[in-house]
C-alpha cells in the first residue's frame, strides 16, 4: 500500500457528484456540526443513564445483567452492521440506530427483567449500525471535504474526528450535570427523581433523532445497487462474509484490535467499577453525576485537543502513549495507595481520577476512529464493524465479571491489557507502517 499520496484513492462510499458545483466546493464540515450535535443530545441521555445502571438497578443486578446483555448483543451484531449499513446507507443507519437508544431510556421508567431485557438486546442491534454508520459517514465526509479544497488528508480527518468526539464526549459532563441536579439520596439510603430524569432524557433524545434527519444523504446509491441486484441474497451473504474475513486478513488489524479492545475494557471500567466502587462510596449515588461530568469535561477537551494534534501515524503513537500513561497511573494508584479518606480529599481524589481517565478515553475515541479511516480506505465499513465488535465484546466481559471478581482483579486485568494493547500498537508504529508506507512495497 503506497501511503505517500493520502488522496491516491478516492473512497467508494463518497457520491459521484456530490460536489457538483462548478467553482464552489461543497463545505462539508454542516455536515458535521450536525451529526456531533445530535450524537450529543441522544448521548447525553443515554451515557448518564448507564453511568447509573449498576447503582440505580442494583436490585438483582438488573442494571449489571442488562448492560451485559446489550454488550453482548453489540458483539453479535457487529458482525452484520457492515453489510446492514452498506445496504442502508450510513445516513439511514444511523437514524434507525438511535431508536435503540430511546426504547432503552424508556424502558428505565418500568425497569424489570421483561422491560430491561429485551430492550437491552434490541439496543445492541441498533448501537452496531449507529457507530458502523458514524465512523463511515464521518470519514467519507472528511476524504470529500479534503479532496473538495485539496487539503491534507490525513489532517482533515484528525480534525473531523476531534470536533465530533469533542462534542461527543461533552455528552458526560452535560448529561451528567442533569443527574446530580435532578436526582437526590434520600435518608434511607434510596435515590428519588429518576422517573424525572429518564423523562427528561427521552425529550433530548427525541430532538436528537429529529435533528440527525438533516445531515446529507452520502451513499444512497449503494443501497439502491443492492437491491437492483438479480442475486441479492447471494450478493448479501458474500458481502457479509467479504466484511467479516477481509480486515482479519491485513496485519495492521491484529495489531489495533488489543488497542480496540483495552478501549472497551477502560469504558466499562468507569462504568461498571469507578462509579460503583470508587465514586458512590466517597460521594453517594447523586455525587456519581458530578464525577462523571468532570470526567466528561476532561474527555471533551483532550478529545478537540488530540483532534487538532493529528496529522498522521506518528501524531496518534505520541498521542496514544500520553493517554496510555495517564490511565495506568490511575490503575496503579487505586491498586497501591488509594483508600476512601473523609473531607475534601476524599472528594477530591474521585474527581482527580475521573479527570485523568477522561483524558485517557478522548485520546483512545479519537486516535482509533483517526487511524482506522487512514489506514483502511478501501473498507471502511469492515475497519469501523471490527472496532465496534471487539470494543462491545470486551466491554460485555467487564460487566458479566464484575459481580463475581474483587477491584483489585480487575485493576490488575487493566493492566495488563494495556500493557498488551500499547506493545502491539507501537510494533505496528515502528515497524509494520513503515513497511506499508515505503512505495517499493506497493
Amino acid at each position: 500500500m503506497d501511503a505517500g499520496n493520502p488522496r491516491d484513492e478516492e473512497s467508494p462510499l463518497v457520491a459521484a457528484g456530490q460536489n457538483s458545483q462548478v467553482g464552489k466546493p461543497t463545505n462539508h464540515t454542516r455536515d458535521v456540526h450536525i451529526l456531533s450535535s445530535a450524537f450529543l443530545l441522544i448521548f447525553l441521555a443515554y451515557g448518564a443513564a448507564q453511568n447509573l445502571e449498576t447503582t440505580v438497578n442494583s436490585q438483582g443486578d438488573l442494571g449489571t445483567i442488562s448492560l451485559g446483555i446489550l454488550y453482548v448483543s453489540f458483539t453479535i451484531f457487529s458482525v452484520t452492521a457492515s453489510s446492514v449499513v452498506r445496504a442502508l446507507g450510513s445516513k439511514y443507519a444511523i437514524v434507525l440506530g438511535t431508536t435503540g437508544y430511546w426504547l432503552f431510556i424508556a424502558a428505565n421508567l418500568k425497569p424489570s427483567w421483561y422491560t430491561m431485557v429485551p430492550a437491552s438486546v434490541y439496543l445492541g442491534f441498533a448501537a452496531s449500525i449507529i457507530w458502523v454508520g458514524q465512523g463511515t459517514y464521518l470519514t467519507s465526509t472528511a476524504r470529500s471535504h479534503a479532496s473538495d479544497h485539496n487539503l491534507h488528508e490525513p489532517t482533515v480527518i484528525g480534525s473531523f474526528n476531534g470536533e465530533f468526539w469533542g462534542m461527543f464526549a461533552a455528552h458526560q459532563f452535560v448529561g451528567n450535570l442533569i443527574s446530580l441536579a435532578l436526582l437526590t439520596d434520600g435518608s434511607d439510603g434510596s435515590t428519588s427523581g429518576t422517573t424525572l430524569l429518564f423523562v427528561v432524557f427521552l425529550c433530548f433524545m427525541t430532538l436528537g433523532t429529529i435533528l440527525m434527519c438533516f445531515i446529507s444523504k452520502r451513499d444512497g446509491k449503494r443501497g439502491e445497487a443492492a437491491a437492483e441486484s438479480p442475486n441479492g441474497f447471494c450478493s448479501s451473504f458474500v458481502s457479509l462474509t467479504k466484511g467479516i474475513i477481509t480486515p482479519l486478513l491485513d496485519i495492521r488489524m491484529w495489531l489495533i484490535i488489543p488497542l480496540i479492545a483495552y478501549s472497551g475494557l477502560q469504558q466499562a471500567f468507569v462504568w461498571a467499577e469507578f462509579t460503583k466502587e470508587i465514586v458512590k462510596p466517597a460521594i453517594g449515588v447523586s455525587g456519581v453525576g458530578g464525577a462523571m461530568a468532570v470526567y466528561g469535561a476532561f474527555d471533551t477537551i483532550c478529545a478537540l485537543t488530540a483532534g487538532r494534534l493529528t496529522s498522521g501515524l506518528a501524531s496518534i503513537t505520541w498521542i496514544v502513549s500520553f493517554g496510555s500513561i495517564l490511565q495506568a497511573l490511575v490503575f496503579l494508584w487505586i491498586l497501591l495507595g488509594y483508600s476512601l479518606t473523609s473531607g475534601v480529599l476524599g472528594v477530591l481524589y474521585p474527581l482527580l481520577m475521573a479527570a485523568m481517565l477522561g483524558i485517557g478515553d478522548g485520546v483512545l475515541n479519537t486516535q482509533l476512529n483517526a487511524l482506522l479511516g487512514i489506514i483502511f480506505k478501501q473498507d471502511m465499513e469492515g475497519a469501523f464493524s471490527q472496532l465496534k465488535l471487539w470494543q462491545s465484546a470486551s466491554i460485555a466481559v467487564v460487566f458479566f465479571l464484575s459481580p463475581y471478581i474483587s477491584l483489585q482483579a480487575m485493576l490488575l486485568i487493566m493492566l495488563v491489557a494495556l500493557l498488551v494493547a500499547v506493545a502491539c500498537f507501537l510494533f505496528l508504529s515502528l515497524q509494520v507502517e513503515k513497511t506499508f508506507s515505503n512505495p517499493r512495497a506497493s
